[in-house]
Parts: structure tokens; C-alpha cells; sequence
């Protein structure tokens, strides 16, 4: 008995509703065709989850205030702010989302993308975040920020007086440098490069979380999407509550203390 060929998946319904088809093509996200290949499927279900695990602060944000701003640092082509302006900025008619890369080629396309999508509440920074300058800044987002570039995350958001702090950190390897050398009561959990590796880059997002808390965020860890997506999904999300956390720091500074490494960024 012949097999009737199965249908390719209708690449639409993998979108959320409201999302710009047109922008989508923008991105490459979606082909000039509106089909969707196997990484771009990935692509789009990661950037959908983080903007529905950012969503509530969004929504806090405009209910706060009249015109919240977001600032997506590390942005690269800008998928995660464009989606968040489409989803959410855009059919809310206030807002902002400030975009800072340090590539100029990809703040020249991300312009261009942004002007003829309409998105005229949507800014793009040249620069590196450690020397991004903005005005009040309510949410802060870094998605796959590299190694010591969700440091310079966290030092902005502390900066610009952020609410809200969403990271998604990448190849973390600093820490995992400073251990070859560390020596004490706990260096077996380290001694193999291997577990050095894993082992730092556990350690650097724990005393990221820590740093946070001292600085008086309520924090919580999670994954942000299935590892079939992608390797390097963990998802610190951070609101503020209160200017300092003293128990928070003394934590931050006993666990360093004990394994002799910390993000040389974090420092009080």
C-alpha cells in the first residue's frame, strides 16, 4: 500500500499571533519565500520563549511607566529586540527598546530593518557596553552575551538603575582561567580541564546571581529553553527590591574566597 507523501509543516504556525511576517524575512528567520529550515525553527522557538520569560517585566514596565525603556546589550543582528518591539512595544504604542552592539555592519542593517518596519521607538548604539551611555533604563536583556560581556551586563544595569535584569550568558571562561592556578580545600572539583570548564562557568553564573542579590535584586535561575535548541540556555532573571543586600554579599565574597576565582568586573 502506497504512502501518501506527508505535507511539509506550515512554516506560519510556528509564529506567535501578531508577528510580522515581513520582519521575520528581515531577519532571515524566515525565507523571501515565508519557509522555515530546521535553524531558523531553533532560532525562532529560543528568541519566542525569552520573550515570553521577559514578558511580565514588559508588562510591569508600562504599567510603571509612561515610556519604559529596554536596552538589549550584545544585540547582534537584534533579533530579541526586534521581536520584543513587535510583540509588545509596537502594539503598545509607548516604549522604547535601545539596541547597543559594537559591530557597525550589523547596527547599519539592524537601522535599516528598523526604519522600514516602522519601528521608529526602536534606537540602535554603536559601541561595547562597558561604555554605552543611556538615560533611565527600566529593563536591561543580554542574550548570549560572551564571556565577561554579561559582566559588563550587570555593571550597566546597575548603572542605568535597571528594574528588571535578563541574561542568557555565554562561553563564560574567565573564572575557569583563574582556577589553573587556584589552589585549596575544594581544587579536585577543578583539577581536569574538562571539569574546569564546567565547573567555572557554574561558578561565575552563581556569584553572577549573588552579585545581583547584594545589589538587591530577588533572583531566579532557570532554563530558558530545551537543550535540543541550544547548549547555553540558562536564564538568570533579576528584579529590584532594595538598594543592598549585606547577607547576599558576604555570600558572594566567602564563596570566591573558598574556590580563589571571581569575575574581575564584579568587584564592590
Amino acid at each position: 500500500m502506497r504512502r501518501r507523501p506527508q505535507k511539509a509543516p506550515d512554516p506560519l504556525k510556528a509564529l506567535w499571533p501578531g508577528q510580522s511576517v515581513p520582519l521575520l524575512k528581515a531577519l532571515h528567520i524566515l525565507t523571501r519565500e515565508g519557509g522555515l529550515n530546521a535553524d531558523s525553527r531553533r532560532k525562532l522557538k529560543q528568541v519566542q520563549h525569552l520573550a515570553q520569560l521577559i514578558r511580565p517585566a514588559i508588562d510591569m514596565a508600562l504599567k510603571e511607566k509612561p515610556d519604559p525603556v529596554l536596552a538589549d546589550l550584545g544585540a547582534g543582528k537584534s533579533y530579541l529586540g526586534f521581536i520584543l518591539y513587535d510583540l509588545y512595544f509596537g502594539p503598545a504604542g509607548r516604549g522604547r527598546v535601545l539596541a547597543v552592539e559594537s559591530r557597525p555592519e550589523l547596527i547599519e542593517t539592524a537601522r535599516t530593518i528598523a526604519a522600514e518596519s516602522g519601528f521608529a521607538r526602536m534606537d540602535f548604539v554603536e559601541g561595547r557596553i562597558a561604555d554605552a551611555k543611556a538615560g533611565p533604563v527600566d529593563i536591561v536583556t543580554a542574550l548570549h552575551a560572551c564571556d565577561t560581556a554579561t559582566d559588563e551586563a550587570i555593571l550597566f544595569a546597575l548603572r542605568h538603575e535597571a528594574k528588571f535584569v535578563a541574561l542568557v550568558p555565554c562561553c563564560q571562561a574567565e573564572v575557569a582561567r583563574q582556577l589553573e592556578d587556584a589552589k585549596g580545600p575544594l581544587d579536585q572539583l577543578w583539577r581536569h580541564p574538562l571539569h574546569r570548564r564546567e565547573f567555572g562557568s557554574h561558578a561565575t553564573n552563581v556569584l553572577r546571581g549573588l552579585y545581583l542579590e547584594a545589589h538587591g535584586y530577588k533572583v531566579r535561575v532557570t532554563e530558558f529553553t530545551g537543550f535540543e535548541h541550544t547548549q547555553k540556555n540558562e536564564f538568570i532573571f533579576a528584579e529590584r527590591h532594595q538598594r543592598s543586600n549585606p547577607r547576599a554579599r558576604a555570600e558572594f565574597e566567602k564563596l570566591a574566597a573558598q574556590i580563589g576565582a571571581r569575575p574581575e568586573l564584579l568587584q564592590f
